[in-house]
């Protein structure tokens, strides 16, 4: 079975897309259509940037989003038994499901961002990556630096490997906890938010209002949630997965592990480039990689 997963925020480069749209009519005109919709151009920030520009997460976030569905587009002879994405790459999945349409999407995806850029600066905090501790040991060391700040797992990516996010003073004190109960390596993120913690509440009641009047359906294939790591199909509980999303953490390791529970044997990364590859590989090395970032990729093997 196949399963496709995209990619969220961190992914993004400048020029991405360009040679879709070079060589695809359809992904051109996706493109243009992105560009009317927003009433900008946003193909302008990824295939040209400027970086700084591009980085931007009310930016970010739709421009990953863009590339990925219109790369999605593009393996629609593929159908994928099951799908999931990390973070922002849920509303890219979604899409895929057939649960919301591109438009719809792309319009909460820049909401969101601009949300999520607006709690960052209302809310000031931050993240770092925690690796070489098991997930409960992250969890009490959070606990125990909560008293300076808030602060709490964001990311379980893979094992190993976990992000912790929440104010600047918790965040730090959980950092210098965690090197001294021997984390390989605690490393601070370069983050405009403190994304899935309570410090994004401003945005999840924003998007709120969005996801209620959103047409959402039933999906036709399983989407493995962020919150639960379990497959959804059902329109009412995707649209309140993607409410708890923002300030919950994202439950990566175990989605990957529960697709492979649940048949997947071969995963293909749909997306700007190869960051969840090298997760599913740490979290199940026996499945079968790839990943479709170019217009030459469609060429590979694994994914004809």
């Amino acid at each position: 079975m196949i399963a496709f997963v995209f990619p969220g925020q961190g992914s993004q480069y400048v020029g991405m897309g360009k040679d879709l749209c070079e060589q695809d009519p359809g992904s051109r005109q996706l493109f243009e259509r992105a560009d009317t919709l927003l009433g900008f151009s946003l193909s302008q920030i990824c295939f040209q940037g400027p970086e700084d520009e591009l980085r931007q997460t009310k930016n970010t976030q739709p421009a990953i989003f863009l590339h990925s569905v219109a790369l999605g587009r593009l393996l629609a002879e593929i159908k994928p038994d099951m799908v999931a994405g990390h973070s922002l790459g849920e509303y890219s999945a979604l899409v895929t499901a057939g649960a919301i349409g591109f438009e719809d999407a792309l319009r909460l995806v820049r909401l969101r961002g601009e949300l999520m850029q607006h709690a960052g600066a209302v809310n000031k905090g931050t993240m770092a990556a925690v690796v070489g501790m098991l997930p409960e040991v992250v969890q009490q060391v959070c606990q125990d630096a909560s008293e300076f700040g808030v602060v709490q797992p964001a990311n379980f990516n893979s094992p190993g490997q976990i992000v912790i996010s929440g104010s600047i003073e918790g965040v730090h004190r959980a950092m210098e906890i965690a090197k001294q109960r021997g984390a390989k390596l605690v490393k601070e993120l370069v983050v405009s938010g403190a994304f899935h913690s309570p410090l994004m509440e401003l945005a999840r009641d924003g998007l709120k209002r969005a996801l209620e009047t959103t047409a959402i359906h039933n999906a036709n294939i399983p989407v493995y949630a962020n919150v639960t790591a379990e497959p959804v199909i059902e329109a009412s509980e995707i649209r309140e997965l993607l409410f708890q999303q923002i300030t919950s953490p994202v439950q990566w390791e175990q989605s990957v592990k529960n697709m492979v529970r649940d048949g997947a044997s071969s995963f293909v990364e749909v997306g700007p480039g190869k960051v969840l590859q090298g997760l599913v590989k740490r979290i199940e090395p026996g499945v079968m990689v790839s990943n479709i970032d170019k217009f030459t990729d469609l060429k590979q093997p694994a994914i004809q």
